[in-house]
């Protein structure tokens, strides 16, 4: 089966002249469709540059990605547009808009070309919202939530596009240990509905629940090792 996501030869750097720093050397990885895969490595390695440039978040320096069949090595603004509407995209912050609802949050996702109407967008959200655990909540305000409860609905919106892949940036690192695990949980059953998911961690006991780690050290793959679940 072909990648989804094929990371090929990717080199990166900040800054320019004396100050240039190069942050990913000759970085290459294969996700096939429907693996959980989770990129760790200490902090400064890399991982979350990776990240962004397979999502489309930041241009291509050289070598190639290969998302979902699209070369994003020197593709257009537009076609970079294109290619994040099909990428379900949950970060540390969960970013929510204090003024709106779970379901008015997840919601303003659905706000792209081609949108469904008012009661298909308002139907989809609370079905994501239910499937992440937040059936109960789902005219909640943010503040109302727990910090856990907050993030799950980031990964509601992250999904109420039924997007190809759905990347992850340290999703728990502003939680308790508990919090994080519930918050796996729910990415793993996201994986045995068969979505395709790239979690970035430098928690060691996050890693633990994948059954496919990606160790990146000074911007270089370290190990890809495959593990029982």
């Amino acid at each position: 089966m072909p990648a989804i996501l094929s990371i090929r030869g990717v080199s990166h750097a900040f800054g320019d002249g004396p100050l240039r720093r190069r942050v990913l050397s000759d970085v290459s990885a294969e996700i096939a469709p429907g693996e959980i895969v989770i990129v760790t490595g200490p902090s400064g390695s890399g991982k979350t540059t990776l990240l962004t440039l397979a999502g489309g978040l930041r241009s291509l320096q050289d070598g190639s990605i290969v998302a979902m069949g699209h070369e994003l090595y020197g593709a257009s603004y537009d076609a970079l547009v294109t290619l994040r509407e099909r990428i379900g995209f949950v970060f540390q912050s969960h970013n929510l808009l204090p003024a709106l609802t779970a379901r008015q949050n997840v919601q303003m996702a659905l706000r792209v070309s081609g949108a469904p109407g008012a009661a298909e967008s308002r139907r989809r959200a609370v079905d994501v919202l239910a499937a992440v655990g937040l059936e109960r909540h789902v005219e909640s305000y943010p503040h109302e939530l727990s910090g856990g409860q907050r993030q799950r609905v980031a990964i509601a919106r992250a999904l109420v596009r039924n997007p190809a892949i759905v990347l992850a940036d340290e999703p728990t690192g502003n939680l308790d240990s508990k919090t994080g695990v519930e918050i796996m949980a729910v990415f793993k059953r996201l994986h045995e509905g068969g979505n395709t998911i790239v979690l970035v961690t430098h928690e060691a006991d996050i890693a633990a629940h994948a059954n496919r780690v990606i160790s990146i050290r000074d911007g270089q793959v370290e190990k890809d090792v495959r593990q029982a679940a």
